[in-house]
């Protein structure tokens, strides 16, 4: 509540007079984080996005994602595709990067069918059960192609220049699956604490916000059944500021 109640007077009925205090009520909070640091949160999926720019084959960037809880990128929908094509990756110069485009590895695999005059074959996502319903158009065959491998690779070309990317403009490329490449990985939305750590479904956690007196339960990434602690003012000091996040804590401004 405020420090400074608002007194208002009403006359009533007999000439009495009514004094109603106004109060300040609860404010919706507002949650500023679903991913950790570092990922990118699509809120029609309810997922969040990282690339990685240290360059690894198909097989350890599988591996790399599994480690985060998640795995290399599929897409449910166009929209998905275009949130990932439009969002600035801030991706640093590296050896297998080009400058004007970039390249990653995504959840699919090409399994060749026949390779009389052209490589035939199709999409496949590269783990089964899976409920993406999104497959690449025809691919980009890759220039480091062996006569024994059956089974390609996905890489995602996107774009540097924001016209380009933000016209969605990309390419998908069949590739060697033992190239190194930045890969994008893609897990479910999470619970964030106020200090950047991931909450596990079900424990009580501060969410990142303006609030460091928020105790949430984490619910399918989502903060609920929130409950909020009041702090008097700290006694014996004129000036003060609150720490951002730690509850009832001030430093004294004071002289």
């Amino acid at each position: 509540g405020k420090e400074n109640v608002d007194s208002r007077h009403n006359r009533g009925r007999g000439g009495e007079t009514t004094r109603f205090h106004t109060v300040s009520v609860a404010q919706p909070v507002r949650f500023s984080r679903k991913c950790p640091t570092g990922w990118h949160h699509y809120e029609g999926t309810a997922s969040c996005y990282r690339v990685y720019l240290n360059g690894e084959n198909y097989w350890d960037a599988v591996q790399t994602c599994q480690r985060v809880n998640g795995s290399l990128a599929t897409f449910t929908a166009d929209q998905e595709l275009r949130f990932i094509l439009a969002q600035e990756w801030d991706l640093e110069e590296k050896a297998f990067v080009r400058k004007d485009q970039r390249r990653f590895w995504v959840g699919y695999q090409y399994v060749i069918t026949n390779r009389n005059h052209s490589l035939e074959g199709h999409w496949e996502v590269a783990y089964k059960g899976s409920s993406e319903v999104f497959l690449p158009p025809d691919p980009i065959f890759g220039t480091a192609m062996s006569e024994n491998e059956n089974v390609l690779c996905a890489q995602l070309q996107c774009f540097h220049f924001p016209t380009l990317r933000h016209h969605g403009l990309h390419s998908w490329y069949a590739e060697n699956c033992y190239e190194k490449s930045s890969f994008l990985c893609k897990r479910s939305q999470t619970c964030v604490d106020i200090k950047d750590n991931i909450v596990d479904e079900g424990y009580y956690f501060t969410p990142k916000g303006n609030d460091p007196c928020l105790s949430c339960t984490c619910h399918n990434g989502e903060p609920e059944m929130c409950v909020a602690a009041l702090c008097e003012r700290p006694q014996g000091c004129q000036q003060y500021r609150k720490d951002p996040k730690e509850c009832c804590k001030f430093t004294c401004l004071d002289p």
